[in-house]
């Protein structure tokens, strides 16, 4: 909206906080997602090829997550630095043509839409079971689904099978939605403190200060102070720099 020309006011983009995406989207999505699918399924996690379509910072956290519960991640990206960083930490990287026949679970967290689609269904084995939590109910195409489907399932309280002409089950999660809101408790207070109190102070912020339009940074300070009173919270005390260590890194002399 602000490269068209359409954005009329100031906005301040929650979102790229540090406060928020280090650790709402790692960690708070990471467990409530896999509680989502846990808690729906009662499926084991562990042996199972997980696919993750998006190594952004939601989909970092669920493929810890799911490597930690003795899956086989495999990562779907399309940006090379991200692939790369999940092949560091130790996970599989396909191509979703790839990875849509070896997959027992496929988790998307791209915001993108048709991540999973037609094709990917026609290869996918029996017993599938398919959710997302990085958007609204586009990345996975239940259209296409239904386009397939001889027989559509409703097995268990939010999820739906849909049974292919050769026999085939795949398993849709929550109609698609939110896996993590629609069939769990989404993330726990613990983590979403964070958010909430970046949202309050930079809500004050843009209250307090005449802003252009346009769309703006939470200011650091801001960003430093809630993460600071967090630990503050959880009785963790940070080191603190000497004087000379001060000068010491603010110079470019040794």
């Amino acid at each position: 909206m602000e490269r068209e020309g359409k954005l009329a006011f100031a906005v301040i983009a929650v979102n790229d906080a540090a406060s928020k995406y280090l650790f709402d989207n790692r960690y708070g999505t990471g467990q409530s997602v896999m509680d989502g699918l846990m808690r729906t399924t009662n499926s084991l996690v562990a042996g199972k090829n997980v696919v993750v379509a998006g190594y952004g910072w939601c989909g970092r956290g669920v493929a810890m997550r799911a490597s930690g519960m003795g899956a086989k991640v495999i990562v779907v990206e399309v940006d090379p630095h991200r692939a790369f960083e999940a092949v560091m930490d130790g996970h599989s990287v396909m191509s979703m043509a790839e990875a849509a026949p070896v997959g027992d679970i496929f988790l998307t967290l791209t915001g993108n839409r048709q991540v999973i689609r037609k094709e990917h269904f026609a290869v996918m084995k029996d017993g599938a079971i398919l959710g997302n939590a990085g958007h609204f109910d586009v990345e996975i195409s239940r259209p296409d689904l239904e386009s397939l489907a001889a027989e559509v399932r409703e097995v268990r309280p939010n999820i739906r099978t849909y049974v292919t002409p050769d026999g085939r089950r795949i398993h849709l999660l929550a109609e698609g939605r939110l896996v993590n809101l629609a069939a769990a408790d989404g993330h726990p207070i613990e983590i979403m403190d964070l958010s909430f109190s970046i949202q309050l102070l930079s809500a004050i912020y843009v209250a307090q200060n005449r802003l252009d339009a346009g769309l703006h940074a939470v200011p650091p300070e801001i960003d430093r102070a809630v993460v600071t009173r967090k630990l503050q919270t959880m009785g963790v005390k940070l080191e603190e720099l000497t004087p000379e260590q001060k000068d010491y890194m603010n110079s470019w002399q040794e």
